[in-house]
Formats: C-alpha cells, sequence, structure tokens
C-alpha cells in the first residue's frame, strides 16, 4: 500500500511540474532552436507508427497509368517541389524554414508505401507544415500524385527536367 501511494505521489508530482514547466515558457519553440535529440525522436517515432498504422487498411489503384502519373506530376510541380524539392529542385525558401525539415521526396519516398504516402497527402501531419490536402483535392487526385511519386523515386533531375517540359507543368492548369 506504501509503494502504491509513492507511486501515485510521484505521477501526480511529475504532473504538476509538467504543467509549471508548460505554463513557464521556458521551452524555446522557435524554428532556430532545434528540438533535443529525445524530442525528435519521440515525434518522428509516433508520427512514423501513426501513419503505418493508419494507412495500413488502404488500397491503392494501379498507378503505374501514364495519365494518373502527368496529372500526379503537374500537382507535385505546382503544390509541393517548394517545400520537398524535387530531383534536381532544391526546396524553396518556405521548406527551407519549417521543423522539422520537409523530406527530400526524391530520397524519402523510396521507403515509404504508396498507401503511407496517400494517407500524409490526404491527412497531413500536425505541428509540421504538411497540410491536409484532403479538405482540398478528391482521393483521385491525391492517388494521381502518389502515382508520381512512385515514379519519381528513380528520376533522374534530367527526366524531371523534361517531364516539366512535356507536361507544360507551371501553367496553372492542373486538370
Amino acid at each position: 500500500m506504501k509503494t502504491l501511494k509513492i507511486i501515485i505521489a510521484t505521477l501526480l508530482a511529475e504532473i504538476v511540474l509538467g504543467i509549471i514547466f508548460i505554463y513557464s515558457g521556458f521551452y524555446n519553440v522557435s524554428v532556430m532552436t532545434p528540438d533535443p535529440g529525445i524530442m525528435t525522436w519521440a515525434l518522428s517515432t509516433t508520427s512514423d507508427r501513426s501513419v503505418e498504422h493508419h494507412a495500413a487498411n488502404i488500397k491503392m489503384p494501379d498507378l503505374a497509368d501514364s495519365t494518373m502519373i502527368a496529372h500526379g506530376f503537374k500537382r507535385y510541380n505546382e503544390m509541393c517541389v517548394g517545400c520537398h524539392g524535387a530531383p534536381g529542385v532544391k526546396r524553396g525558401d518556405g521548406g527551407k524554414g519549417l521543423d522539422p525539415h520537409p523530406p527530400d521526396l526524391a530520397r524519402s519516398a523510396k521507403e515509404m508505401p504508396a498507401k503511407n504516402l496517400f494517407w500524409v497527402i490526404k491527412n497531413g501531419i500536425k505541428s509540421t507544415g504538411m497540410p491536409s490536402f484532403g479538405k482540398t483535392h478528391s482521393d483521385q487526385k491525391i492517388q494521381d500524385i502518389v502515382a508520381f511519386l512512385e515514379q519519381m523515386k528513380n528520376m533522374t533531375p534530367q527526366q524531371y527536367a523534361m517531364m516539366k517540359k512535356s507536361t507544360g507543368a507551371g501553367t496553372g492548369d492542373t486538370d
């Protein structure tokens, strides 16, 4: 019984100290100050496991359709490249100023299953700057972006530039 009281008292003390810390303003939330390693690990691990869990039952269509890929390229080039970059294209100033930094999808998309990419694009990720495009785009349009990302996994900077030229990307017309 005495041990239980000690455990409860310790937990209550930790909660009170946590609340004091939160209200103190001591923790620097500036993007200019990196989070401690443990915080970075906790947030990225939570995010990764959450995406895996919530995307587990998503069924993706055949993403090799050239029309889907072309539409997805145009959307990616207009909506995503500024934060995530592309083969031969560095992320823009907005993407450089985010913390955590948006992933370089030309590299990191290789490690993500298509259904996880779909879930992230549709739902966004809290407190990262990644918006939910599911509020403004149909599943089909999001699948188009994923179809392009599947191609981008092995794309060279020259292929990206050629695709940009051949699709007329950047004209504002994504349909």
